[in-house]
């Protein structure tokens, strides 16, 4: 009798032990503390660095949380991801990850249950309207907005000055007025207007946002490339430039730094992030300045504001999501001070709207000849057309990178479009 009843016990404990058990194999999280977060995320000079300003933040209101710092390539973090959800697991996975703006969609999308839904958490209209298409799905808020990636057209003042230019002389620039200062920079001074990397086409992005273009249609499913307007006329821009002879070329990001750190160019048309790029050349300070990003020559509705980038913060749907949740609410979703901090420390510019009227965001820098950098850059962040990137913004661009460079060959535009919307079609069903 004792030996039967032991048995039962120990199949009670059985039985008990594997009820407790997870669907993905792993121990039930139920009576885990919930004080420890953690976060996948990229670069240590900036998002890491981001994180650990708001673990700062969040601790003097609650001193036992913890938070833990998981730092991963961009690329490696996508694969995870891919791979932990695709197979219908969730151990091992964070608890924040952030995901870039481009990309969130196409996660969205094909792991609908695996985010946390943050509508409650935040006040969407305190955020920049463009991020909130890429970062929602079916009216419901599940990114947090983070990083701006706000464009404007960075300038070397002195090169300008040289060709008989001001600054004054590129406010509500477009792209054939652009063309024409460069021809004129470059024989002034012999420097480059640009630098282009063929297999990078952030700048046909940024030129076809200005005009509330994108790769898809507004379903953020149905490739627009055939009769889409902007785009043609962002091809023919790039040609010009190409042939104009007033671009350097590059391959790689270092050699992007290099062309304006060792002032081979006279402009750099892109997202606010590379402000930190560009002061690390010291000896030029006083010698930039930056303008509104240009439009679209022949289109419109083309505006001088447009967006190169940028990521929102996501919560998975997992043990411990509120309090990753209310971390996120306390500090990117509605702290002003904090925002501050980021941007003395970091220069990161957020794209939560009530910051812009800091102190902070509104100070001088002297780099740029006392001009209000990050004042400026917020205004024109407000003025960015909002477009939905949908799933498929790098395979569509792999597509079109090879498209450009057959236009660039002397094929017809009308058919490099129409053989790449085919393309397109066959690679997005």
């Amino acid at each position: 009798m004792k030996k039967i009843l032991t048995l039962f016990l120990v199949s009670i404990l059985l039985l008990t032990a594997c009820s407790s058990k997870t669907k993905n194999g792993g121990a039930a999280d139920s009576t885990k503390s919930t004080n420890e977060i953690t976060v996948w995320t990229w670069d240590p000079n900036f998002n890491v660095k981001a994180m650990k300003i708001a673990e700062e933040f969040y601790k003097k209101e609650n001193p036992n949380f913890k938070l833990k710092i998981i730092e991963n390539a961009q690329e490696d973090i996508v694969q995870k991801l891919n791979t932990s959800l695709s197979s219908g697991t969730t151990k091992g996975l964070p608890n924040i990850v952030l995901i870039e703006d481009y990309r969130a969609q196409s996660f969205l999308k094909a792991y609908p249950d695996a985010f946390y839904d943050l509508s409650k958490y935040f006040k969407a209209e305190d955020f920049a309207e463009y991020k909130l298409a890429p970062t929602s799905l079916n009216g419901k808020h599940y990114g947090l907005p983070f990083d701006t990636g706000v464009a404007g057209l960075y300038v070397r003042t002195d090169y300008l000055q040289k060709a008989g230019y001001t600054v004054d002389d590129l406010q509500g620039l477009d792209w054939n007025k652009y063309i024409e200062i460069g021809k004129k920079v470059k024989q002034a001074t012999g420097k480059y207007m640009l630098a282009l990397d063929p297999k990078n086409l952030g700048i046909i992005r940024e030129m076809i946002q200005t005009s509330g273009s994108w790769y898809v249609k507004e379903d953020g499913v149905t490739p627009n490339l055939a009769d889409n307007e902007p785009l043609k006329e962002a091809f023919r821009t790039y040609k010009e430039i190409v042939n104009a002879g007033i671009s350097k070329p590059i391959s790689d990001w270092s050699q992007f730094v290099a062309s304006f750190n060792s002032g081979a160019v006279a402009s750099i048309p892109t997202g606010n992030w590379i402000t930190a790029s560009v002061k690390a050349e010291a000896s030029q300070a006083g010698k930039w300045a930056v303008v509104p990003f240009p439009k679209q020559s022949g289109i419109p509705n083309s505006v001088n504001a447009t967006n190169l980038g940028g990521s929102s913060w996501y919560v998975l749907n997992i043990p411990g999501k509120e309090k990753a949740a209310e971390f996120l609410a306390k500090t990117f979703g509605s702290n002003v001070e904090f925002y501050e901090a980021l941007n003395k420390e970091i220069g990161a510019i957020g794209t939560y709207k009530p910051a812009a009227n800091s102190e902070a965001y509104k100070a001088a820098d002297e780099f740029f000849g006392g001009q209000k950098v990050t004042a400026d850059f917020s205004k024109w962040m407000t003025e960015i057309p909002q477009v939905n990137y949908g799933a498929h913004t790098y395979v569509i661009e792999d597509i079109l990178a090879a498209a450009l460079q057959d236009y660039l060959k002397g094929k017809d535009l009308d058919k490099v479009l129409e053989d790449a919307q085919k393309q397109a079609e066959q690679q997005v069903k």
